[in-house]
């Protein structure tokens, strides 16, 4: 299977703070990888390390033939090959659904206004949400401004999709809404790194899982190894009900 995103020997620091401590792994076409571990392990550090949002101190990473930890990394090719969901929606509060959609499409990619809006529309009804095109995004619930913030990055057709904890501001029916769009986008094939809380998604959808635990890849395998963990480190966090 071809390998799209690869981390090797990965460093951070955040001045005195080593977050991230020799981190490898790497991730099929079409995987679905879910990141756990406590508070403070460097999931989301990874995961912004491979959108190039924090620069590494050491080691390499290689996502889409693109050298992420190179200086001369072209961004913009990246971005178009990387798409990101956050914890916040970081929706425009002045612009509508649609409008939201198509500023990129229309300003990266060059895209008429017309192909912009004819695919924001194809990427809304993937995400349920064809009929809130001329809505803004505080006449939606979270659930469905989750889901505008995924359909925006679909949008961009990305290969691979990064999502940091999408549902830990949600309550659970909001919750459930998000996860139902994350499990049609692992049905289709789509490459997903997702750091999460969501124990029950992970075993659901994951095909490998990540166990992060002091800046460390401290254990990884099949979603299965949440069953029977090898570590005490993962035993105690999958007990805890994390």
């Amino acid at each position: 299977m071809q390998t799209v995103v690869e981390l090797d020997a990965i460093h951070k620091r955040f001045g005195d703070l080593h977050v991230l401590r020799g981190v490898s792994f790497s991730v099929a076409k079409g995987q679905v990888v879910a990141i756990i571990g406590k508070s403070g392990s460097g999931k989301s550090t990874a995961l912004r390390c491979i959108n190039r949002l924090e620069r590494v101190d050491q080691g390499r990473i290689q996502v889409c033939n693109h050298g992420v930890h190179a200086p001369d990394l072209d961004l913009r090719a990246l971005r178009r090959d990387v798409g990101m969901v956050f914890q916040g929606y970081n929706l425009f509060p002045h612009l509508t659904v649609l409008q939201n959609i198509t500023l990129g499409l229309t300003a990266v990619k060059h895209q008429s206004p017309h192909a912009a809006r004819e695919l924001a529309g194809e990427v809304l009804a993937k995400v349920g949400l064809a009929d809130k095109a001329q809505a803004y995004p505080e006449q939606l619930s979270g659930g469905q401004q989750q889901r505008v913030a995924i359909a925006r990055s679909l949008a961009m057709q990305p290969q691979v999709m990064l999502f940091d904890e999408v549902t830990s501001a949600l309550d659970p029916e909001l919750t459930g809404e998000v996860l139902k769009v994350m499990e049609q986008l692992a049905a289709q094939g789509m490459t997903m790194i997702l750091v999460t809380h969501e124990m029950a998604f992970a075993r659901h959808v994951a095909n490998q899982v990540i166990f992060m635990h002091q800046g460390q890849v401290w254990e990884q395998g099949a979603a299965s190894m949440l069953s029977a963990p090898s570590t005490p480190e993962l035993q105690q966090f999958v007990g805890s009900g994390l």
